[in-house]
């Protein structure tokens, strides 16, 4: 018979009030978790958010609101006189990315206003460099296509009377401006003259009259203005105000001190036009100009050009292409923050000097006066994304070339515009950079007003993690010693397959032997034992990667007159302790053509101060800040089997701009992780069964690891 204090009425177990409360939240929670189970399973799977477009962000977002046009059209605008750089790599990324990003189109202009500064190699390489970051221009165009119209226009500004043929010397014109510190300013005797004579006097430039720095043809834009007209009355209406303001700010910019459109050119050759030229228009009056030809939306340059914008405006609104203080009609300009990595040099000046060698402390030869008159009207010096030296690399070296020069002659340093120390975008493609990795360097930086200023570490890490998951791994040996284990027998064979890359199946394996004979990298061994050392020595064994049991030193061999090991006595096997490391390595086997045979190049920075541009260029003292270890040459390099196979498949990554249909692309695009070494990819000097390799960056790891 049951306790009747230990049971209920019914018969059932009496619980305690408190065992009774655990079991109901034991039954709630299990109620739950059912229900959660049933809703996961009816609910639609979740969908991947797609990543922000970064042009349609931020400050690019605003300049597309300015003027949200249906037909977005942009250009890149290069002078063809010198190679594209890392700066470029923004210009390009943003002109033709906004204009993806609107369903609109951008065009490959080629300013080409100045014959005497420009060669065939600078417009192949431009449009190669463009088509390489993955963009296809809608239309490509040159400045000089449109000199019959530019002419015509010109003609028209003068007969408005907003254009005049000046015939002051440049250092005349550099006075009227109010020389080097900008002080009182006044206009020449040929300002006020009759728009009869100005086109008489422009057709004579024209046809040949006058040489070159004789006549230039100036708009007649803000230099003839005095303080008086803009000086604020105390009677003066608010709008009258607000006016002499705006007159004032546009009188006090230099860009608009009356700037030359046209200038005559002794070497007047123009590849396209050949001699029907004499005269040829500026930059200042051609590009906006072009720009309205093309019905440029939204004109995109560096934010150095913000103080030429209010000279844009002004010649398309002299000629009724834009409406005053408007960007509803003709193309509107906007600035962004040029690209700037410390530590590089992009003057072309300056990079010819490297290329070619100079000569200092001697006198060259004068630059073109037309050219110098034209500064002399135009002191503002600014190309898109600026350099600071616009002297072509025929310029910069002509003394050394006609034989005349008598100064120091200073040699090459680098071995051309593309060698992989440099940083032109034909340089960096060498060096095997991604063109993907520097559009994405270009985004995470951000397009803003402000100049994006970075260091070069921060370029290497953005490349580093771009390669991490893109390209293949293999074992590379730069600096070789062979190994001989003593315990198998000649024809030892093992044949290891091993993943690309272990984290991505998706890229495959490939087969390498084990033999008789390796080799191993001789900073991963020593001569004596080293407790902080992790790797082989005479007392410590070590892993292999990829291989099933670590490896013993039982001797070594030292050449004689070097004291340098030239050979290492092991055994493998089961009985030989594990190591506390693991260490890559390359096996002897013909039958599998391992290993392949390399010269690896590794680069390190080209000078030793982290702030170049400061040297001494003028006197030729940055060459004795060269850094001698800039490029360090492995010549005996060996790479596993599996090179084929990636040289074969490349590009590594299949990315637009490389990812060729007919399998021919460029060598840099054979790219890979040398495992525990760096990334490398193929350099262009390799020919045949001849490999050279170059390091594209190296791995995310501590130096000084044991």
């Amino acid at each position: 018979m049951a306790d009747s204090e230990t049971t209920n009425p019914d018969g059932t177990p009496k619980i305690s009030k408190r065992a009774a409360e655990k079991e109901a939240k034991k039954a709630a929670a299990k109620a739950k978790k059912e229900a959660s189970k049933s809703s996961a399973a009816s609910a639609p799977a979740p969908t991947q958010r797609e990543p922000a477009d970064p042009f349609k962000q931020g400050w690019l977002k605003g300049v597309y609101n300015e003027k949200p046009v249906q037909k977005v059209q942009t250009r890149f605008p290069p002078e063809p006189n010198g190679y594209l750089h890392i700066g470029h790599a923004k210009a390009i990324t943003v002109n033709f990315g906004f204009a993806r990003s609107y369903g609109g189109l951008c065009n490959l202009r080629y300013d080409d206003t100045n014959p005497a500064k420009e060669e065939e190699q600078f417009f192949t390489s431009i449009r190669d460099m463009v088509e390489w970051l993955g963009f296809g221009p809608a239309k490509i165009t040159y400045s000089s296509d449109d000199f019959d119209r530019l002419y015509e226009l010109a003609e028209e500004l003068t007969r408005r009377g907003k254009a005049y043929v000046c015939r002051c010397s440049a250092a005349e014109v550099k006075s009227r401006r109010g020389g080097a510190e900008h002080g009182p300013r006044s206009v020449c005797e040929h300002w006020s003259r009759s728009v009869e004579d100005n086109l008489e006097d422009f057709r004579a430039m024209r046809d040949g009259k006058y040489k070159a720095g004789e006549a230039h043809l100036r708009m007649k834009q803000y230099l003839g203005t005095k303080p008086e007209d803009y000086e604020v009355q105390e009677e003066d209406a608010a709008e009258v105000k607000k006016e002499k303001a705006r007159i004032k700010s546009l009188a006090e910019n230099p860009a608009l001190w009356d700037v030359a459109a046209y200038r005559v050119k002794n070497e007047n050759y123009h590849h396209r036009t050949g001699d029907k030229w004499r005269i040829y228009p500026t930059y200042e009056f051609t590009h906006c100009l072009c720009d309205s030809f093309e019905e440029i939306s939204h004109s995109l340059c560096t934010v150095e050009f913000e103080t030429l914008r209010p000279a844009y405006n002004w010649l398309l609104e002299a000629l009724d292409i834009k409406l005053p203080a408007s960007d509803e009609k003709g193309p509107m300009q906007r600035e962004y923050g040029r690209l700037n990595v410390e530590g590089t040099i992009l003057s072309k000046r300056r990079i010819a000097m490297l290329v070619g060698g100079t000569t200092v402390g001697a006198e060259t030869a004068p630059s073109d006066p037309a050219d110098e008159a034209a500064d002399g009207i135009d002191e503002i010096k600014l190309e898109e994304e600026g350099d600071e030296d616009t002297e072509t690399p025929a310029e910069a070296t002509k003394a050394v070339a006609n034989g005349t020069s008598t100064g120091r002659k200073i040699p090459p340093v680098v071995r051309a515009w593309d060698d992989p120390r440099l940083f032109t975008l034909v340089a960096l493609r060498r060096r095997g950079v991604p063109p993907g990795a520097l559009k994405k360097f270009v985004l995470d930086l951000g397009v803003t007003k402000a100049i994006s200023n970075t260091a070069i570490h921060t370029l290497d890490a953005c490349i580093r993690t771009y390669l991490e998951r893109t390209v293949p791994r293999l074992m590379l040996v730069l600096d070789p010693i062979q190994v001989t284990f003593t315990n198998l027998p000649d024809d030892y064979l093992e044949e290891r397959s091993v993943p690309f890359d272990p984290k991505d199946p998706e890229k495959g394996t490939h087969t390498i032997p084990f033999t008789k004979t390796i080799y191993i990298d001789r900073s991963d061994f020593r001569d004596s034992d080293d407790p902080d050392f992790f790797r082989l020595s005479p007392g410590q064994s070590v892993g292999l990667l990829h291989a099933e049991h670590p490896i013993s030193c039982t001797t070594f061999h030292k050449d004689s007159s070097t004291g340098k090991v030239t050979s290492i006595d092991a055994e493998y096997g089961s009985h030989v302790p594990a190591g506390r490391a693991r260490i890559h390595w390359v096996a002897e086997s013909p039958a599998h053509h391992s290993p392949v045979r390399a010269e690896a190049r590794i680069f390190n920075p080209l000078f030793k101060t982290s702030k170049p541009n400061e040297l001494d260029w003028k006197n030729g003292g940055y060459y004795d800040n060269v850094n001698p270890e800039s490029e360090i040459i492995y010549s005996d390099a060996m790479i596993e089997c599996g090179f084929e196979y990636v040289r074969k498949n490349a590009p590594w990554p299949k990315e637009e701009g490389e990812a060729k249909k007919d399998g021919a692309g460029h060598p840099s695009c054979v790219r890979f992780q040398g495992l525990r070494t760096a990334f490398f990819a193929l350099d262009t000097d390799s020919e045949g069964e001849k490999v050279v390799i170059n390091r594209i960056v190296s791995l995310k790891e501590d130096t000084g690891k044991k």
